[in-house]
């Protein structure tokens, strides 16, 4: 494992927030996140940053990110010498960070917070009642993409609150947090005692679903998930996993480990809805990608289903 870090800068307070950012050979998007956390108007924060594509991908990111922000906060890089997956560099950052926060930041490397988002979440959070938050997730176009997320467990499915309304229309953040099972990954703020009672993200899903079996797991143990209408970001969503790329070029890797996965969740949190899991599953892939022609795209889901009903984890063999 290779770490940069300037211990000097890192520093721990009731307000001092840990920034995760996940990487995968695209220094660019994080280039461009790391501008906009730049003009963050909450200041007491560090950025880590895990490059999960391997050590040239770690020297090109090293090359292009700097040791620390204008405004003096540390840029913390970490090679952890093979791909860890998406929730196995989240944990990895938590651990650097050895505890020296008042939360935990997790963002994708695609999005461009507005300079008030993290203020914002931990506006939210400070009010007490809640233990993770998440904002508004707004496309390039200027549609929301999600204030958060509803799970049917019968069947697995998620689905994203407020898909593709204006990002000024007028929201209720009662009835959000009402209505929200799991935060959009893309974006949470979970705090220090959320990371101490609920424990680490669960790294051998690798990619996909993580943060929906981390919020309902949280939920289980008596916690709230909160909503910030004022934190806005960005998301410019695939980049890395080309996930919103025409349904006929979408990738295999992203479309089975979302299916094994949502199959795995099930069998793990609801066992009982397993028949009409897998059942809402496979149509809901019809309806998504055999309609449009996809059809090599549904045989992904089905390799996938039938790996999550075989228990499978961590990362696909075949995937290199």
């Amino acid at each position: 494992m290779t770490l940069r870090l300037w211990k000097a800068s890192i520093v721990s307070s009731s307000s001092h927030v840990a920034v995760v950012i996940i990487g995968f050979r695209n220094p660019g998007d994080i280039e461009t996140c790391l501008a906009s956390l730049a003009l963050s108007t909450h200041a007491d924060f560090t950025v880590y940053i895990c490059e999960n594509g391997g050590n040239e991908a770690y020297r090109l990111l090293t090359a292009t990110a700097p040791d620390r922000l204008p405004g003096g906060q540390a840029v913390v890089t970490l090679n952890p010498g093979d791909n860890l997956g998406y929730a196995g560099g989240i944990n990895h950052c938590i651990e650097a960070a050895r505890g020296a926060y008042r939360a935990v930041w997790i963002l994708n490397p695609d999005t461009e917070p507005q300079p008030d988002a993290m203020a914002a979440l931990l506006r939210r959070l400070d009010r007490g009642d809640v233990e993770a938050v998440g904002g508004v997730m707004v496309s390039t176009n200027g549609q929301v993409q999600g204030y958060g997320g509803r799970w049917r467990p019968w069947l697995a499915i998620g689905g994203s609150i407020g898909l593709f309304a204006r990002v000024d229309d007028p929201v209720d953040p009662a009835q959000i947090e009402a209505e929200q099972a799991y935060l959009i990954g893309a974006s949470m703020l979970v705090s220090r005692r959320f990371i101490e009672q609920v424990g680490p993200m669960r790294a051998d899903y690798f990619l996909y679903v993580e943060e929906v079996e981390w919020c309902l797991r949280a939920r289980r143990k008596g916690f709230r998930l909160g909503f910030a209408p004022d934190a806005i970001v960005r998301h410019h969503q695939g980049t890395t996993t080309g996930w919103a790329g025409p349904f006929h070029q979408r990738p295999k890797l992203s479309i089975y480990l979302d299916a094994r996965n949502r199959v795995r969740l099930t069998r793990q949190m609801n066992p009982w809805f397993l028949p009409t899991a897998v059942t809402g599953i496979l149509l809901h892939s019809v309806w998504r990608y055999a309609r449009r022609g996809a059809w090599r795209q549904v045989g992904y889901v089905f390799e996938g289903v039938a790996a999550g009903l075989r228990d499978e984890s961590g990362r696909p063999s075949w995937a290199g």
